[in-house]
């Protein structure tokens, strides 16, 4: 309440310097000033601390001119930054009422209370608002930006892709990271529809945005093996190693998938070979290892493994190779290892499989938008001991 009444003394004395030189002009002419009852009355209700009324009728004194525009929009900004975002609501309503505006002082006006909307949660009036700006200036950046925004909370992505391209026509910025995974996005909708061959094509589009976009060419293989077409979803899969080698991990159970039901398990081996090569990466580790056991056996796997541990620690390896010992130990070394499985567990468990390059957040879902942050294409796999 007090910081409230803090906050009205400079519209108080704004008011009173608009009274004063009213009055200055009253006193020329009639020997005396005249103080209006409305500000009496507003002081009073600031002094009583009812300051919803004080607000009302100072806003009501302050006519809305070229001196006072700005009065009014710094008031409304004022209380939105606050929280108190009705107050700024009924501020610059008011403001757009008075005809007295000009073009850009009602664009403005508009903007902030485009923002008051959004910050209240009334995503529809923000985007009618906005809209109606653009209309008035269609270069209007902020708008631009803004209304972006609205349509990403509202999963408008077709809408999105089209302010993003005018966005970046009016600003310069590229804005391609984000374009691509709104078709992305946009593809995921229509493959829930049933349709894969649009969403394929939404895909191509994504790809033709940001060719490093690791997400559609997850997306393409996954619904190209759906569609039965394996060998070109292996290319999409084996496409990931060169658009972003992190995401090897999240590659490799789509192409395994490839070279199995296209009875090619040998060239897979080589493939793995080749990627262990050229990538140090745990999840090729333990592939290559499975591999290893189901021709060799399990002492042939665990000497692969310890051997990549020597110079690459890894929790996930140590997991594995706990296991494969277990399968040959005697019961009073097995309770032992049981423990030591127990630990490494409970360190995966509790340890983030993913992590924001942007903002720091991490957890153990992937996820192509920072929940945190908001960033596209800033989370990635979690490298490193605890890493996959």
């Amino acid at each position: 309440m007090v910081e409230t009444l803090l906050l009205l003394l400079p519209v108080a004395a704004f008011s009173g310097w608009l009274v004063g030189r009213r009055g200055h002009s009253a006193k020329t002419e009639r020997g005396g000033i005249d103080i209006p009852s409305d500000y009496l009355k507003g002081m009073n209700y600031l002094l009583n601390e009812q300051p919803d009324k004080a607000i009302e009728t100072f806003i009501q004194m302050l006519d809305v001119d070229s001196n006072t525009v700005e009065t009014h929009l710094a008031l409304g900004g004022l209380f939105r930054r606050r929280g108190e975002v009705d107050r700024a609501i009924r501020i610059h309503q008011n403001l757009i009422a008075r005809p007295t505006l000009n073009k850009d002082e009602r664009n403005q006006a508009l903007f902030e209370l485009g923002q008051d909307y959004m910050r209240a949660g009334l995503l529809d009036r923000a985007e009618i608002l906005l809209s109606e700006l653009l209309d008035s200036d269609p270069r209007h950046r902020s708008a631009l930006k803004l209304l972006l925004d609205i349509y990403q909370q509202e999963k408008e992505w077709q809408d999105a892709i089209q302010v993003a391209k005018k966005y970046e026509l009016r600003t310069g910025e590229n804005l391609s990271t984000s374009i691509a995974q709104f078709y992305c996005e946009l593809a995921e909708q229509v493959r829930a529809k049933d349709e894969p061959l649009r969403a394929l094509k939404l895909l191509k589009k994504a790809l033709a945005e940001e060719r490093s976009c690791v997400r559609a060419s997850l997306l393409e293989a996954d619904i190209e093996i759906a569609v039965g077409n394996v060998k070109s979803a292996l290319r999409a899969a084996q496409r990931v190693e060169q658009q972003d080698a992190d995401f090897i991990p999240e590659a490799l159970p789509l192409i395994k998938r490839c070279y199995q039901t296209l009875g090619r398990m040998d060239e897979f081996t080589r493939y793995l070979q080749r990627l262990l090569a050229d990538h140090s990466c745990i999840a090729v580790v333990l592939e290559l290892a499975l591999l290893i056991y189901d021709a060799q056996g399990g002492k042939a796997a665990e000497e692969f493994i310890t051997g990549f541990l020597k110079h690459t620690p890894s929790v996930f390896g140590i997991e594995r190779l706990i296991d494969l010992n277990l399968e040959r130990v005697k019961d009073e070394v097995k309770d032992k290892l049981l423990v030591l499985k127990k630990v490494t567990g409970d360190i995966l468990k509790n340890k983030p499989m993913y992590q924001c390059h942007h903002c720091g957040f991490n957890g153990r879902t992937l996820y192509w938008q920072c929940p945190s942050c908001k960033y596209w294409n800033t989370v990635k796999p979690v490298q490193g001991t605890e890493g996959k």
